[in-house]
């Protein structure tokens, strides 16, 4: 198909998936708050998964569904990765530089219909001033750890960095990293909180580490040559509520415009376990770089971000899925 035919498609499929109404967020007005938030506005309308291109694996329920509409130079962009806080909140991170806090809303049923209450606060470096340049701001990882520090983990210049916690942050402080050659675009794309106050990371270019306060273990080796971008690449990653392993997100891309995303679960030993979602054109798809898991119901409660690259042709959506397991 050309290029004009492709996107002409793709436009008539995006509108399908989002039929609905546009509706104001809630804005943040908590003056109370010490941390240097900075209320953001914010619209969201809810999407289905569109018409074919979806595969839910038995056990697995759609559960709503949400496209984040902000202005052009909103710091709600080029999200990168989610994880829950508190009752139904959530913090997100931007690979600009961007910590950013909001709230998930669910009808009476469970159901994902909208977010609120967006608030950012601009990363700093060591020394305290805000980040400024791409090269220091390209935040793709993000955990919280059980005594609430966030750690946040960078590309280009591959870091992991403790800011302390939510409600009271502080200056940054380096945290053990995988000691590994990571190309510039390739590095620490997840990272999730696991027991004990410690860290599992894993890189978009393949390699899963353990780490603790001192240092970090090898789990899985990355591959001898590193995964391509049409592969399916681990983008997102957050803790199994039950204990037992991890959730993930995996995404593929391929030009001009064919993402598609991929939930599987990961044990202990870095195994992925088969694909519980998967979403592709010419359904509901995009730029999936977060992954978020709860118990809600006896069921565990999957929440997944796509990043929109600041790019028209992508968008922020959130996805909710329960799974019986």
């Amino acid at each position: 198909m050309n290029r004009k035919l492709y996107l002409s498609a793709l436009a008539c499929l995006t509108l399908a998936a989002c039929a609905s109404a546009a509706i104001t967020s809630q804005p943040w007005t908590d003056s109370s708050s010490t941390a240097s938030w900075t209320a953001q506005p914010a619209s969201t309308r809810t999407v289905g998964l569109g018409i074919g291109g979806s595969v839910l694996a038995d056990g697995v329920t759609f559960v709503g569904g949400v496209q984040l509409l902000t202005p052009t130079l909103s710091p709600l962009r080029s999200l990168s990765d989610l994880k829950l806080v508190g009752e139904d909140g959530f913090v997100t991170v931007s690979d600009a530089g961007d910590l950013i806090l909001g709230q998930i809303k669910l009808d009476d049923g469970g159901k994902l219909i909208g977010l609120d209450q967006f608030r950012s606060r601009r990363l700093s470096l060591t020394d305290g001033s805000p980040i400024t340049e791409k090269v220091d701001g390209d935040a793709e990882g993000l955990a919280v750890l059980p005594n609430g520090e966030v750690l946040v983990s960078f590309e280009r210049d591959h870091r992991i960095w403790n800011y302390g916690p939510l409600d009271a942050p502080r200056l940054p402080v380096s945290a053990p990293r995988p000691v590994w050659p990571f190309n510039e675009n390739g590095g620490m794309e997840a990272l999730a909180a696991g027991d004990n106050i410690q860290w599992r990371v894993a890189g978009e270019d393949g390699g899963i580490w353990d780490c603790t306060r001192v240092t970090c273990t090898l789990v899985q080796l990355p591959p001898a040559e590193p995964l391509k971008d049409s592969q399916y690449r681990i983008t997102g990653m957050d803790r199994d509520p039950s204990g037992d392993g991890y959730w993930v997100v995996q995404r593929s891309y391929a030009p001009p415009l064919d993402a598609r995303a991929r939930v599987r679960h990961m044990a202990e030993d870095g195994t992925l376990g088969p694909v519980m979602v998967e979403l592709k054109l010419p359904g509901t798809t995009d730029n999936f770089e977060g992954i978020a898991a709860t118990k809600r119901g006896g069921k565990t409660r999957l929440y997944i971000l796509s990043d929109d690259n600041e790019n028209p042709l992508q968008r922020t959506l959130m996805l909710a899925f329960d799974i019986s397991r």
